[in-house]
């Protein structure tokens, strides 16, 4: 099997030129609230900020950019658990290309009409993302449409681009935390970081209810794992190549945070940022809690992936 490249700081720059066209950086704020609890000083990549509320949208437009035209003949066709699927349907919608995304039964609902508002196709199959992505690359084949993975090339090159604009507005940081479903913006920032400053320590953070990502990279080799997290945005039961390649050449550590830390950080951003964070993008707190001790007296940037968070799991948490 030939190995997919990998993505540079060169492919980072060029991906910005496309992202930059559509949307705008987004905000990296100090919180002192946060900061006492971590006993760090604390800073907020606030991703849950872009239109489609998270980070997964920079991936989609550079993936826009680089289509053939053969492949928007073909149409896209991917699968989600609502954060990627905006990305690519958004994608499709700026070139006029047909998408499908295949999500599974019980879906965020927020996230599915925001699929839909962005013209593409919703098809419910399997009882979680691993089920819909096999239907998915199935149809794929079919049909000749392009099947994109969760954390291929461009998706990586695009969202990676919101770890320049960390090193931008914060040059001097000790360490970044950012969360992990596919791994695609933890591999962007391993490539960004590492490349501009060795020194900056790269943590990424997942759900101990599915650790299929973190149990990869630790032993070395794919380590297909149970999925039992309510954060849909790292809810994957099976590792990725490329990302998993690059956190392995770069990353320092990766944290498992159980779904009850998690929970609690949804609530303590609510009450120190004022911002509402899903699950996946509260992860990256609820790491910085757990690793206080390592983290103390750092300047440390906590990214929050998105904030797409379905209202009766608000509901429920408050």
């Amino acid at each position: 099997m030939t190995l997919q490249p990998l993505p540079n700081l060169r492919d980072v720059f060029k991906a910005q030129k496309h992202v930059y066209r559509y949307l705008k950086p987004t905000p990296l704020y100090h919180y002192a609230g946060l900061s006492r609890l971590v006993g760090a000083e604390v800073w907020v990549k606030h991703e849950n900020h872009q239109p489609a509320g998270a980070f997964k949208i920079r991936g989609g437009v550079n993936l826009a950019a680089t289509l053939s035209d053969e492949q928007q003949k073909a149409g896209l066709l991917t699968a989600s658990t609502g954060n990627h699927g905006q990305s690519i349907a958004y994608a499709g919608q700026l070139k006029g290309v047909p998408v499908t995304i295949a999500m599974p039964e019980g879906a965020n609902p927020g996230k599915v009409a925001a699929i839909r508002s962005f013209g593409a196709e919703v098809v419910f199959a399997g009882q979680d993302f691993d089920e819909a992505r096999e239907w998915a690359a199935e149809r794929a084949r079919q049909t000749g449409a392009l099947f994109v993975g969760p954390a291929d090339f461009p998706l990586i090159a695009g969202v990676a681009t919101y770890a320049l604009e960390i090193l931008q507005d914060l040059p001097d940081v000790d360490t970044i935390i950012v969360p992990v479903g596919g791994g695609s913006g933890a591999s962007g920032v391993c490539t960004v970081a590492k490349t501009i400053n060795p020194a900056i320590e790269v943590i990424a953070a997942q759900s101990a209810q599915a650790p299929a990502a973190q149990l990869s990279w630790k032993a070395g080799v794919p380590v297909e794992a149970k999925m039992r997290t309510f954060a849909e945005g790292v809810a994957t039961r099976v590792p990725f190549e490329l990302p998993q390649r690059i956190l392995r050449q770069h990353l320092d550590d990766f944290a498992l945070v159980d779904d009850e830390d998690i929970k609690a950080a949804i609530v303590l951003h609510l009450e120190h940022t004022r911002n509402l964070v899903e699950g996946a993008g509260a992860v990256s707190l609820a790491a910085a809690l757990q690793l206080k001790g390592q983290l103390a007296g750092k300047k440390v940037a906590l990214v929050v992936s998105g904030g797409n968070l379905a209202l009766e799991k608000l509901k429920l948490l408050l």
